[in-house]
Parts: structure tokens; C-alpha cells; sequence
């Protein structure tokens, strides 16, 4: 017997087919309407470029007029779009290329041919392709992505534009290798993406030679394991991480410190004298592990400064980075994260082994309510003003920019020339790219007590820049017996000196070191 109750064969009722033929309109509906919405945007945005275009039209300096007009526009625009600058003018400059150069593409967008990821694949592809062939790619290009999805006709779209391509492989290759760089991803939990654009089979020989470097640590790591019957802490850490526990990753950690100074078990040595006692590493951590090594203690074989035989400059010159810190983290009381400045936070154990491994250091007296860098202090013989200013600002202070204050410049909120005062309360520091901002289009900006930037764009929106406050920071705990903690927020200089002597004051009690 069978039920024609509830789901048959995998089939719904009539009424279930009913509301999915219903849905199933609803999504045309908003595919429809999405569409016409970024079909809008993109013609908006060309208009943004062709703006900046119209402006700069007659200057002197035509191409540096024009690149200030379109930041100016970009800055104006990302206000409303609630993104940097820097991603409205890219976008800016896509959008005007795709209004420009692909006629074809649009308007089998428009209507409905085609969607965004198909126009997507066939400007990105479309740019190897010589202006004088690109309408007949449009054509060829729009009849593969219709019925299929951008990810499966890019790479039939790319062999169809290097058969068009008048200019051969190779010459190509060559120009593009003019563009190899490096850069850095933040990511989440401490962690980034460190992105190296280079030479395919440079990029593949770093690959295979970091590949087999790591077998050969894991190689020796098992003939140490062998050596000592299967039966050390290694043998277990692995099997932990088999069966998914938790110790895995404690041993783990473990196995780099034990490396690092020695430690239980430290006998189970291979011919080397590197420890291999708990190290459960993958094949990939080593890989990134011995990346690691390479790059920050590494010696470059092509060194300019090298004399003869002997090692030049750029093998001693080490990493530098901006880390703040509190106290009580340095001092193992607290496990909060750390700020790696114009980046992301970090970890307390990173943070405190990179300040057991520094020379010297900034110290900061911040407000105990709101963060602001009140003085710095050093030992180093460098500009106290340039530090405190790197400290409270810590990244560029135009709207909406992450530029670490390291790579900024010190900019005259009032101009010198106009005298401006060189001092704390005229400075801020500005990446190149809105320093130029700054002088060369209609932004203005104005700076309040306490570092506080108010720009105002050339339409007239305003933009406050507060003096950013420190990602680490005291918390006011009540006094013994107290019902409330007492408030700094009006406090005088006077009271916070006082306060900040009875901190050290209790530190050189308990046994800690001051800060």
C-alpha cells in the first residue's frame, strides 16, 4: 500500500510546488531588480571618473591634476558608500573601463544575458585583448557565458584571448614580472596571509624546496621517535591529533619552545642537537614554520653590500614593527591581546616574547578612562615629539585610512609657511597618498584639542577624526570597600600624576618591575 500523504519519490505536494514556483518567481524578481541596481552603480561611478576627468581638463600638470581630483571625488564618494577611498577610486576606474571599453558586455547585461560574474570574468580576461579585436572577444565571449557560470568559461574566455593576443607569451611574461610584490592580508584570530606575487616557477621552486625541507624534518623526527621505541611524549602528541584532542596543540607549542631552550626530554636528540620531543607539527605548519625562519634571520645570496667573501649589510638588518603593550600583560598578571599597530591585535605570549627580545623600548602614560597618550617617554636618542605623535595616532588620520603610523609623514595641520607652529597640537600624521589629499584638492582640515581632526570635504561633509585610543588599556577597579570606581575623566594633571605614582608605588611593593 502506498500513502500519497506528505512526500513521495522525493516530490512534494501540489500545494509544495505551488510555493516553490512562487519563490521561484520572487528570485527572478530580485535578480531582476539587483541587477538594474548594479548595472546603476557602475554607470555612476563612471560618471564619478569622467567628472574627475572634466576638472583636471587644462591643467598644467594634467596627469597628477587629474589623479587629485579623482582622490578628492573617491574620498567623497567612499563617505556615502562607507569604504575607503582607495576602494572607490579602484572602483571608479573599473566601473570607466567597463562603460568605456565593453559596450558589448553591457548591454547584454542590461538585459539580462549575462550577470555580474560573467562581466567580471570578461573584463578581467578582456585586457589582453588589443582595443581593435576587443568588440569580436565581446561578441564570442557573451555567447560562451550565456546558460553557463563565470567560473566555468574563464578559462576557455582566457585561451580565446591569448589566441587574440598579438604579442607572444613570453614578451609578456617578462613585462608582467616588472610587477612582482609582496603584501600582507590581516586575517582573523592573530593571524595573516602573507601574499608574494612572483615568477611562476620561482614561486614553485620556494614551494618545492620549502616541501622538501620540511620532509626532512619530519623524517628525522620520525627516526628519532624510532630510536627511542615509539614509546616519548612525540608518539603520543600524535596520537592526540589523530583522534582530534585538545593536547595535540599544547604539545605542539611545546616542541618549539623545547627546540628553542631546551627542556624534559631533551635527550631525544637526532645528530643536529634539535629537539623533536612533543613535535606533532603537519607537513604544512613546518613548511610555514621554516618560511618563517628563512625570511626573518635569512641572508639574501644577492647582496649588493657584500665584499669578497664576506656577508653584507642586508643579512644583519632584522624586522621592525610597532607593538603596544600593557604592563600588567608584559607581567604575566593579565593574558589580554596586544596592539600591532595599523594591523591587528596579537597574542599576549607573542607580545611578551617580542619584548623580552627588544633593545629598547617607548614607554606610554595614557588617560586611565579614555586612552589618550598623554606622555612617552624613551631611552633612544629620537625625536620625543615624532614618537609620542606615532603613538597617539598610530595610523594615518584621514578618514577611513589603516596606513600605520610608521609609514606616515608628519604633516602641519596649519601650514609652516602660514605659521603654523611646530608642535604636538599642529601635527598628525598623513600616509603620501592623503598628504598629497591634503594639498592638492579641496579637503580641508582643522585640528581640535586633544588631536582631534574635523575634515570637511569639498561638497562640505564633515568628518571627525578622534585621536584614536589605545586597543589596550587599564580598567578602573572599585578601591577595597568602595561601591564605585573613582572617575579620571576631568581629572588634573596633577591628580592622574598622583595615580600613576601609586601604580608604580604598588609595583616596587609587590616585587614587579615599573613599566
Amino acid at each position: 500500500m502506498h500513502s500519497n500523504d506528505g512526500l513521495s519519490g522525493g516530490m512534494g505536494s501540489d500545494g509544495d510546488v505551488a510555493a516553490l514556483a512562487a519563490l521561484v518567481a520572487d528570485a527572478e524578481g530580485v535578480s531582476d531588480a539587483a541587477r538594474a541596481v548594479q548595472i546603476r552603480e557602475v554607470r555612476v561611478l563612471a560618471a564619478a571618473g569622467v567628472l574627475a576627468e572634466k576638472q583636471a581638463a587644462g591643467a598644467s600638470e594634467r596627469v597628477k591634476a587629474r589623479e587629485m581630483a579623482l582622490r578628492g571625488i573617491a574620498a567623497e564618494l567612499a563617505g556615502v558608500f562607507v569604504a575607503t577611498d582607495r576602494t572607490l577610486q579602484r572602483r571608479i576606474d573599473e566601473a570607466r573601463d567597463l562603460v568605456d571599453n565593453y559596450p558589448v558586455t553591457m548591454a547584454a547585461w542590461d538585459a539580462g544575458r549575462i550577470v555580474r560574474g560573467h562581466v567580471r570574468v570578461i573584463q578581467e580576461v578582456g585586457c589582453l585583448v588589443p582595443a581593435e579585436e576587443r568588440a569580436e572577444f565581446e561578441r564570442v565571449a557573451v555567447n560562451r557565458c550565456e546558460g553557463e557560470t563565470p567560473n566555468r568559461v574563464r578559462d576557455a574566455l582566457r585561451m580565446l584571448a591569448e589566441r587574440m593576443h598579438p604579442r607572444t607569451f613570453t614578451e609578456r611574461r617578462e613585462e608582467a614580472a616588472a610587477g612582482r610584490c609582496v603584501r600582507v592580508q590581516a586575517g582573523a584570530d592573530g593571524m595573516s596571509d602573507l601574499i608574494a606575487t612572483l615568477p611562476t616557477v620561482i614561486a614553485d621552486g620556494i614551494v618545492d624546496r620549502l616541501t622538501r625541507q620540511a620532509r626532512e624534518i619530519i623524517n628525522a623526527r620520525q627516526q628519532a621517535d624510532a630510536a627511542s621505541g615509539g614509546t616519548g611524549a612525540g608518539a603520543g602528541a600524535r596520537a592526540d591529533a589523530a583522534s582530534g584532542g585538545a593536547g595535540a596543540r599544547a604539545d605542539a607549542r611545546g616542541a618549539r619552545a623545547d627546540a628553542n631552550g631546551g627542556g624534559p626530554g631533551a635527550d631525544a636528540t637526532i645528530r643536529d642537537g634539535s629537539s623533536f620531543v612533543d613535535d606533532a607539527r603537519s607537513i604544512d605548519q613546518v613548511r610555514a614554520d621554516v618560511l618563517s625562519d628563512l625570511l626573518l634571520a635569512g641572508t639574501p645570496g644577492l647582496d649588493p653590500t657584500g665584499i669578497g667573501d664576506g656577508d653584507g649589510t642586508l643579512g644583519a638588518i632584522r624586522a621592525h614593527v610597532q607593538v603596544a603593550v600593557s604592563a600588567l600583560t608584559l607581567m604575566g598578571q593579565d593574558d589580554g591581546p596586544a596592539d600591532l599597530a595599523g594591523r591587528s591585535p596579537i597574542d599576549a605570549n607573542t607580545a611578551r616574547e617580542l619584548a623580552g627580545n627588544a633593545t629598547s623600548w617607548d614607554r606610554l602614560l595614557t588617560h586611565p578612562v579614555t586612552g589618550t597618550v598623554l606622555e612617552c617617554d624613551t631611552y633612544r636618542p629620537t625625536s620625543a615629539m615624532v614618537r609620542l605623535l606615532r603613538a597617539r595616532d598610530r595610523h594615518c588620520r584621514f578618514p577611513g585610512c589603516r596606513q600605520p603610523a610608521i609609514r606616515c609623514e608628519l604633516d602641519h595641520t596649519v601650514a609652516a609657511s602660514d605659521g603654523g607652529a611646530t608642535h604636538v597640537c599642529n601635527l598628525a600624521n598623513l600616509c603620501k597618498r592623503h598628504h598629497d589629499v591634503k594639498h592638492h584638492t579641496r579637503w580641508r582640515v582643522r585640528q581640535l584639542p586633544g588631536g582631534r581632526l574635523v575634515w570637511t570635504s569639498p561638497t562640505g561633509r564633515v568628518y571627525r577624526e578622534d585621536a584614536p585610543p589605545p586597543l589596550v588599556a587599564f580598567a578602573i577597579a572599585p578601591p577595597p570597600g568602595g561601591d564605585r570606581p573613582h572617575s579620571f575623566v576631568n581629572a588634573t594633571p596633577t591628580e592622574l600624576g598622583t595615580a600613576a605614582r601609586a601604580v608604580t608605588a604598588v609595583r616596587a611593593v609587590s616585587g614587579a618591575p615599573p613599566f
